[in-house]
């Protein structure tokens, strides 16, 4: 009899391998298995609280607006929740973007946070304080977004190619900069004395129609969410059916190989990070002059780094950021329902939220695991079937 050999797959390996799938469905089985993985362990926490895991995922879903609450305010129903939902969402969607993009060029975009308050303040000052009437101020809002957005990025990824400083040291320092320099002028020119945050822009140049009457309910109205999916789609197509794309993804790929392929590297970390900034600030103005009409001073906002775990979620991939953003969201609107209802701490989205980056970190170790397993269960087949006799019976 024929001892087993040590490699031998484990049960945990053969029936990860048989639930992840083909390398090409493990694009999706794999941040599904880590967002699964993440709700046990946040199921296994809100137990410790002796409250019931499923009943605290309800609440989630309708503080968020998925689902209906028992009961609403005037004026405020189901379509209330999921609209302001939307609202949060749409900024989400933009930064996660940027995320993504850098680290298709091996960039690692720290500084969302920064070039979102960056854009948000300059279209503010410019825009917000205007008396532009909703026509020219909104694609100026756009544009000024895009513009101060790209041209902190592009900043970045210059001191990389030039200097070749960090980028993660060196957006983490503008996010500082930003955020005291822009502080102070708020501080001086532009503060609110009753909310002591910045003034509040103008209705004409909000990205969001606030309070807008729909039968008996009022809703605000997300108007960048009719930018952000498009570009999503947009980012999926620059980097997969371009030339610019297939040079972001060499170079992140492999920089040494880039350069002797000809691609100039120093030239696509710019690009990638003026990419990655433009998106960001688009995130800023329709955060800053969006789901809110002011600027608190010193303050740099979470969004930034949550889409770190957003795009992580969505495995950098433009599309699968459109799912894990709408799933991060839920939890984060959904956190202040659930935690008034189950009387758990509101924290507890926070929590969930890192578990999902941590199992979602684990996905490269995965996927290696998954592979090793698969190429153990190949050369197995294959000793099986070369040990075997012609007439099938085994020795």
């Amino acid at each position: 009899m024929n001892e087993k050999k040590k490699s031998a797959v484990s049960p945990f390996g053969r029936g990860l391998v048989k639930l992840l799938g083909s390398e090409r469905r493990q694009n999706i089985s794999i941040p599904l298995f880590a967002i699964l993985l993440s709700l046990i362990a946040c199921a296994i926490v809100v137990a410790l609280f002796g409250k019931n895991p499923l009943t605290t995922l309800v609440c989630f879903l309708q503080g968020s607006g998925v689902l209906p609450k028992p009961e609403y305010a005037a004026h405020a129903g189901q379509l209330s929740d999921f609209m302001s939902m939307i609202n949060a969402l749409t900024p989400m969607i933009f930064a996660a973007l940027a995320v993504a993009v850098a680290l298709k060029t091996g960039l690692f975009n720290i500084g969302v946070s920064g070039q979102m308050l960056a854009a948000g303040f300059i279209a503010s000052v410019v825009v917000g304080y205007s008396n532009l009437p909703m026509a020219a101020a909104i694609p100026l809002v756009l544009v000024l977004g895009v513009a101060v957005g790209g041209a902190v990025g592009a900043l970045i990824g210059f001191l990389k190619h030039r200097f070749n400083i960090n980028e993660v040291v060196s957006s983490i320092m503008l996010n500082y900069i930003l955020e005291y320099l822009i502080s102070f002028f708020i501080n001086q020119y532009y503060i609110n004395m009753v909310s002591r945050q910045s003034n509040p822009v103008s209705v004409a140049s909000r990205l969001t129609l606030m309070g807008v009457s729909v039968g008996d309910l009022r809703l605000d109205l997300p108007l960048g969410i009719l930018l952000a999916v498009p570009t999503a789609f947009l980012m999926r197509f620059l980097l997969d059916r371009t030339r610019l794309g297939f040079e972001l993804k060499v170079v992140g790929l492999n920089r040494r190989a880039a350069k002797y392929a000809g691609i100039n590297v120093g030239r696509s970390m710019v690009l990638s990070m003026l990419i990655s900034g433009a998106l960001a600030g688009l995130a800023g103005v329709t955060y800053y002059l969006g789901t809110f009409n002011s600027i608190q001073p010193r303050v740099l906002t979470s969004v930034g780094f949550d889409s770190i775990a957003v795009c992580l979620l969505g495995n950098s991939n433009p599309v699968g950021i459109l799912f894990s953003s709408l799933l991060i969201t839920i939890i984060s609107k959904g956190g202040n329902y659930m935690s008034s209802i189950m009387n758990i701490p509101q924290e507890i989205s926070q929590v969930l939220t890192g578990l999902i980056l941590l199992f979602s970190a684990c996905g490269a170790y995965i996927r290696y695991y998954a592979a090793h397993a698969r190429e153990q269960l190949a050369e197995e087949s294959r000793t099986a079937g070369s040990s075997a006799p012609e007439g099938g019976e085994r020795v």
